[in-house]
């Protein structure tokens, strides 16, 4: 099975996206209404239906860029956040990406990639955060899938694979999940380390 454009948008056209919850996840708005800044320019890789980002877009923060493998979850977002940039609907493959943001937010993108992308996912996130970027987020602490997404993982294999590029700020059990979810998310937040 190869994790292509293809699949993605077949996944969206049945709506078979059991990773997609319906509204913005807790964790990651509660981390949004602390952020002063509203010119940070934020990145939502693998983005989906975005919900963060409609969130993130009416709180004011118009810095916002989304990206996606698939097309169609780009269209559906645009239709339902009709004054959204279209220039900062990234119809691309994330490890394509070359620009540089303050933030990136992780939400079930990680999980999506196969296990033997992660140390190119690490590398293309320092490659593509500023040099005060953080990269914050949820995290399955959950074995889950060997064959299809979502992959798990664990505290000790992401603490593994990130401390060679990032300063690990944060990468606990988060406390605000969604009840499925509940004690099998870590909250990140991590900063590159830059030469």
């Amino acid at each position: 099975m190869e994790l292509n454009e293809s699949y993605w948008t077949d996944r969206y056209l049945e709506e078979s996206t059991g990773w997609d919850i319906g509204y913005a996840s807790p964790p990651i708005v509660h981390y949004v209404d602390k952020l002063v800044n509203k010119e940070l320019k934020i990145l939502i890789p693998g983005c989906g239906n975005a919900y963060e980002a409609e969130y993130l877009w009416k709180a004011g923060f118009k810095n916002v860029y989304l990206a996606d493998i698939s097309l169609t979850p780009l269209q559906k977002f645009a239709q339902k956040v009709p004054d959204f940039p279209e220039q900062h609907l990234l119809h691309q493959d994330f490890f394509l990406l070359e620009e540089q943001y303050d933030l990136i937010l992780e939400q079930t993108f990680f999980c999506a990639l196969h296990p033997s992308l992660r140390e190119k996912y690490v590398q293309q996130m320092h490659q593509l955060l500023s040099i005060k970027g953080c990269l914050v987020g949820l995290l399955f602490n959950d074995p889950l899938n060997d064959d299809h997404p979502p992959f798990g993982g664990n505290k000790a294999l992401y603490e593994q694979l990130f401390k060679k590029l990032f300063s690990i700020q944060k990468m606990e059990t988060c406390y605000n999940s969604i009840a499925p979810r509940q004690g099998r998310e870590l909250f990140i937040k991590l900063q590159p380390i830059k030469n």
